[in-house]
């Protein structure tokens, strides 16, 4: 589990394109306390440490991750976005990350608004179903709030220490991004949801509530 909140910003040294496509990243401040095995987000996937020194460290991709996310377009020298696992002690300043991507994005409009930026992002429809005004979302792994959304977009403002920071200082209109979606939303969708394969649940309405002398 992760926060959003980037603790650094890497970059990538090498990319090995095999069956599992293994990419070199240079890095420092995640490195600490790193172990083999341990899990970290890259742009905001959930990755594999498979080994490290004290300068780089090198994750493992697998196919079905390359076609979910944008990791697959990373070239030699790209910034990527870094934060390890969290602890349970530590302090939650975003939100809940699972490192787990809903869907690939695109910047549609970057424009001022003072000294931040304000980003305009074309969202596939499965994911825009669980956003909602004034939550949060995911950006290529940064804890984002969303501002305004339409049914094709949504729209989140990028402060001068987050574009700093982070590659979202550095995208631009065109460019993609991971997306990953506030985790409780889904969550409440399947427990409402009815039908298909699995057992029937009632239906939490204003019968179920008095039912159950809660109104």
């Amino acid at each position: 589990m992760f926060t959003g909140i980037i603790e650094e910003l890497g970059v990538v040294k090498q990319i090995d394109r095999q069956k599992l496509v293994r990419v070199t990243i240079l890095a420092k401040t995640v490195l600490e306390d790193l172990k083999i095995g341990d899990s970290i987000t890259v742009n905001g996937a959930c990755l594999t440490v498979v080994s490290f020194n004290t300068s780089e460290m090198m994750v493992e991709i697998s196919p079905e991750t390359l076609e979910v996310t944008s990791l697959g377009s990373l070239k030699i020298g790209d910034g990527v976005n870094l934060e390890r696992a969290m602890r349970l002690n530590d302090r939650l300043g975003g939100h809940l990350v699972t490192g787990h991507v809903d869907g690939v994005g695109r910047i549609r409009e970057r424009r001022p608004e003072g000294d931040s930026s304000v980003l305009r992002i074309e969202t596939p429809v499965e994911v825009l179903r669980y956003c909602i005004k004034k939550g949060s979302i995911a950006v290529d792994g940064v804890s984002l709030t969303i501002n305004d959304l339409t049914d094709k977009d949504f729209v989140v403002t990028v402060i001068p220490y987050t574009a700093k920071a982070t590659t979202l200082g550095l995208k631009g209109i065109g460019d993609t991004v991971n997306l990953e979606v506030d985790l409780i939303g889904k969550y409440v969708e399947r427990f409402l949801r009815q039908g298909g394969t699995q057992p029937a649940m009632e239906r939490i309405d204003i019968e179920y509530l008095r039912k159950h002398n809660l109104l």
